[in-house]
């Protein structure tokens, strides 16, 4: 059963910087497809970035240049950095693992002060 685990989530003021985790386990990582996406209060859940298993990634146009999807095989773990935060950045950001089959993380939320 594959579990995913995010972290790094926090309050931080506009034009700070997080960085988020995402541990996965129980699955098969390095031929997954990963994603980061987010939810703010009273819109439906969005892309923010994507990840192939051969590392090309994809952004929405709202983050491009300000946040950087990664991923480590050796460690299991994708990452989120995030610059230059906006308050419209403020969200609850789930992680995703896409191998036949989607499978959610429980969320770690963000909020970014004005």
């Amino acid at each position: 059963q594959v579990q995913l685990v995010e972290s790094g989530g926090g309050l931080v003021q506009a034009g700070g910087s997080l960085r988020l985790s995402c541990a996965v386990s129980g699955g098969i990582f390095s031929i997954a497809t990963m994603g980061w996406y987010r939810q703010a209060p009273g819109k439906e859940r969005e892309l923010v970035a994507g990840i192939t298993k051969g590392g090309t990634s994809n952004y929405a146009d709202s983050v491009k240049g300000r946040f950087t999807i990664s991923r480590d095989n050796a460690k299991n773990t994708v990452y989120l950095q995030m610059n230059s935060l906006k308050p419209e950045d403020t969200a609850v950001y789930y992680c995703n693992y896409r191998f036949v089959g989607s499978v959610w993380g429980q969320g770690t939320q963000v909020t970014v002060s004005s």
